[in-house]
């Protein structure tokens, strides 16, 4: 299949949002002084923050909760586990999280290499995510990144989340794409691989983590440099 135009996923795809993630929750435990308040293993705050946040962003993207509540509460939530119920600190603890976690600027293995590939080989790239705007747009820029890349198309912008087909009609839109010369390239099967397959589009699924597959991508990878064996 030829393709021109491929759509990458960002995070857990290129940008390490585990351990970017972890390293502003980190700086932030120490500012707000978390251990002060009893909780005194950051470890175990983090896997309870990181369960939280993923339940949330679930939630989120059926549409159940709103953007700001997704912010402080994965916050909040992580706090009360450990029997510290402080609104105002989760909210400020968010406001920080969120102007500090687009600065890190750690990517997953082979990420510029095979984005150097792909632009040498005179694909057009874009990304696809339902990220919030400002932050992702800071995120790729702070990576230096930001140049690969022909359109960003972000869930605000689109008015929809993947896997909605809405998102990947107007991400095809705004690329000047054909679909059949497109493919989606991503880490999560139910956003990236089913969004892909919701609107008939090629699939790549970056199987970092080597799970067993759920679905049938047109293709699986466990690290980006096999991008050149298909592409």
């Amino acid at each position: 299949m030829p393709y021109k135009d491929l759509f990458f996923d960002l995070d857990h795809t290129l940008w390490d949002f585990e351990l970017n993630s972890k390293e502003t929750m980190q700086e932030l435990y120490i500012t707000y002084g978390i251990a002060d308040l009893g909780i005194t293993d950051f470890d175990a705050f983090f896997a309870i923050y990181t369960a939280h946040n993923h339940r949330l962003w679930d939630r989120y993207a059926k549409g159940f909760i709103k953007q700001d509540e997704l912010r402080w509460k994965r916050i909040y939530l992580s706090l009360l586990d450990f029997k510290v119920a402080n609104e105002k600190l989760s909210k400020e603890m968010s406001v920080s999280f969120l102007s500090i976690l687009p600065t890190k600027k750690k990517l997953f293995p082979h990420t510029i290499e095979i984005l150097n590939y792909l632009k040498n080989k005179e694909y057009k790239l874009h990304l696809i995510t339902n990220g919030f705007e400002s932050v992702q747009y800071k995120k790729i820029e702070n990576a230096e990144i930001a140049h690969f890349f022909s359109e960003v198309i972000t869930s605000e912008a689109s008015n929809s989340l993947k896997p909605n087909k809405e998102i990947f009609e107007y991400a095809l839109k705004s690329a000047n794409a054909q679909l059949k010369e497109s493919i989606m390239i991503g880490d999560n099967e139910t956003a990236d691989i089913q969004g892909g397959i919701n609107i008939g589009m090629d699939t790549i699924f970056v199987n970092h983590l080597q799970v067993e597959p759920t679905l049938r991508a047109t293709y699986t990878i466990t690290h980006l440099q096999e991008l050149e064996n298909i592409l």
